[in-house]
């Protein structure tokens, strides 16, 4: 599934086998958002599934920052 834009952001959805292999991905885009200083909205729901939101804050909107931030984070699968 790609990134979709939804109200002045960008948003993906993963699934994953296990609740620490979910855990695991969030801790690697923490890794990444702290790094660049760009936070996403993370969500850990049912166990194995964590939804990503990406917006830049300050401006209200989808940047590059995001774009960026979103391709980093697609590297990590």
């Amino acid at each position: 599934m790609s990134w979709r834009e939804e109200n002045n952001a960008i948003q993906k959805s993963f699934e994953f086998s296990d609740f620490q292999s979910a855990l695991d991905f969030v801790n690697k885009v923490g890794e990444i958002a702290e790094r660049s200083q760009h936070h996403p909205d993370i969500k850990i729901h049912d166990y194995k599934h964590v939804d990503l939101t990406l917006t830049t804050h300050d401006e209200g909107k989808v940047t590059n920052k995001d774009h960026l931030m979103a391709e980093a984070i697609d590297k990590l699968n």
